[in-house]
């Protein structure tokens, strides 16, 4: 087991990424931060997201400074950084040379679910808005500079086996499966973001991993369009999944 680890989990929107950091903040050994690149992304793209104005006013978007912790000392005294980041909050133009000195794992979700789901909260979509070709893009660069494929999780099996699918990846990253990962008290967290009150109402009402669910509903010809093309990413990412 590692002394300590430094985890950037990539995720698309409407995925279980909220559930993943609630699992991991019930870790006493365990610190979280929530989606620290948010504030830039909004700044830098002037994406008109519920609460845009209040994120960028609460939260540092100062691209440099927010590496210069991330990449720093796990706050806190603990042993793991579990940070929870959005793929289309990384600019396409930008140097992610950074992540070198993270663990980078990636949650993949089928992104019809993913554009359903998102099309309840906001008109803003694209394919870039479902984090695949950005996620595509870290993944890359996370195999050509270890030679590894890293750990990539889809919600669906982890909702379906959350313990196998946890404890697999603790195993991966190298630290110890704590079964208080698998619950946690309803309601809203000291790591959320101020944006949470927009985003996270299902993951409040929980207590845990609930079974998966499809969503019910149909794209509009336009949100079709970004399915066809976002498919093929997903696949390729599914197919080197991690597991149970």
């Amino acid at each position: 087991m590692s002394d300590e680890v430094k985890i950037a989990m990539w995720s698309g929107p409407r995925n279980i990424s909220t559930a993943m950091m609630y699992s991991f903040d019930n870790r006493l050994d365990c610190h979280v931060t929530d989606e620290p690149l948010y504030a830039n992304f909004l700044i830098s793209t002037g994406t008109q997201h519920p609460g845009a104005e209040v994120v960028m006013e609460k939260h540092e978007s100062d691209l440099e400074k927010v590496i210069s912790q991330l990449i720093g000392p796990i706050p806190g005294g603990k042993t793991i950084w579990y940070q929870k980041h959005m793929c289309h909050h990384v600019m396409d133009d930008s140097d992610i040379s950074w992540i070198d000195g993270l663990t980078n794992c990636f949650l993949i979700r089928d992104p019809r679910e993913v554009l359903l789901s998102l099309s309840k909260i906001t008109d803003s979509i694209d394919l870039r808005s479902t984090g695949l070709p950005q996620q595509i893009r870290i993944v890359e660069h996370v195999i050509e500079k270890s030679g590894f494929n890293p750990p990539i999780m889809d919600s669906k099996e982890i909702l379906e086996n959350p313990r196998a699918m946890l404890g697999g990846l603790c195993d991966s990253v190298g630290i110890n499966f704590d079964e208080k990962m698998l619950s946690w008290e309803p309601g809203p967290r000291d790591c959320d973001g101020v944006w949470a009150e927009y985003w996270y109402g299902s993951v409040w009402d929980s207590s845990g991993f609930a079974p998966p669910s499809p969503r019910e509903g149909e794209l509009s010809p336009y949100l079709s369009e970004v399915l066809d093309k976002a498919l093929p990413l997903y696949q390729d990412l599914r197919e080197i999944r991690i597991r149970a």
